[in-house]
């Protein structure tokens, strides 16, 4: 599953790696079931992501005033559990598809995990010639150990202050390139300071803000020369969109302060399997399948926060933990006017 893996992981933290098989193999039991498999075997990774993408948006509940400005390079990363490295597979939900040994009912590996042993099923197929026929294939691996248990992002990010409470934020990744992958990232944010609204603001001893957030990636494999399948012009691409609404507190002191809050992440991950494939049914005859199919996660959940930062002259440091469906750790280092 060298592709899909390489894709997921590249579009969460630009790294290629390696494993065994590829999911389009599994076009072989039919269009229905390699969705079917594609959809759960995927989700924990796109899942994984949206909130690895989130972290690190504020660093405080006090904006910044009217041309105070801030440039931070923030690398986050959610945490994989063991519930996120599998999911189980009943082929009574499949129509050609059987484990080779065990029971119909079986856990296996996400794009996430790994199977250990490797685990086989017999794809059923109609040959036109000889009738029906079957296939053994090896069900796609997944990043297993050598993720260490980790689903990164990095981004650069900037803040300005637009005065009477108000703070817009931007962030950016370049498209980039490795080999047959790119990936591009923006989003934007706005948050604002109810504190500052209030009479004599100054003697409170916290801030208080609220903050939205959006999020955006677009990410593309070309796997025409690596596709275990004939075809042309084979590729998968994503669009990753998400949402955060939070409320945000923190400390107001010179040099070090804490913050957190409460927040709600929405969002959805596409993922298209397009171009052209041939699917061989026996040794005479084939079938080309045209952009096979698409699979699609969201994810809906609160999220708690808390952090601290330390600001030295124009030098800040910040690091936080969130704890959600998929906890995620952040740190960054900024820089900043006022």
């Amino acid at each position: 599953m060298r592709k899909l893996i390489s894709f997921v992981l590249v579009s969460s933290c630009l790294l290629t790696v390696k494993a065994q098989n590829d999911i389009d193999v599994l076009l072989a039991a039919g269009i229905e079931d390699a969705q079917r498999f594609a959809n759960d075997y995927l989700a924990p990774g796109t899942n994984g992501l949206v909130y690895s993408m989130n972290a690190n948006w504020f660093n405080s509940a006090k904006v910044k005033p009217l041309g105070g400005f801030e440039i931070s390079l923030i690398g986050s990363a959610s945490l994989i559990n063991d519930d996120h490295k599998t999911f189980t597979l009943n082929t009574a939900d499949y129509n050609n598809m059987q484990f080779v040994s065990g029971p119909a009912i079986q856990d296996v590996a996400s794009v996430l995990g790994e199977n250990d042993p490797s685990i086989f099923v017999e794809v059923e197929f109609d040959d036109p010639i000889f009738g029906s026929q079957s296939v053994q294939l090896e069900l796609p691996q997944g990043i297993g150990e050598q993720s260490a248990n980790l689903l990164p992002t990095a981004t650069l990010q900037g803040a300005v202050g637009l005065g009477s409470g108000i703070e817009l934020k931007a962030r950016y990744v370049p498209k980039l390139e490795n080999e047959d992958v790119s990936l591009s990232m923006y989003g934007a944010g706005l948050q604002l300071e109810f504190t500052q609204w209030l009479p004599a603001d100054k003697l409170w001893p916290v801030a208080l803000s609220g903050l939205v957030a959006y999020n955006h990636i677009d990410g593309s494999y070309d796997l025409t020369g690596s596709s275990g399948i004939e075809g042309e012009n084979q590729r998968l691409e994503n669009n990753t969109n998400t949402w955060l609404f939070q409320l945000i507190t923190s400390t107001k002191l010179p040099v070090f302060n804490l913050y957190g809050g409460l927040g709600y992440i929405t969002g959805n991950s596409e993922t298209d399997l397009l171009g052209n494939y041939r699917i061989r049914s026996g040794a005479l005859t084939s079938e080309t399948i045209t952009d096979p199919f698409s699979v699609s996660s969201e994810v809906s959940s609160l999220r708690g926060t808390v952090g601290a930062k330390l600001k030295l002259g124009f030098f800040r440091l910040n690091a936080e933990y969130h704890i959600s469906e998929y906890d995620a750790f952040s740190v960054g280092v900024n820089f900043g006017f006022r």
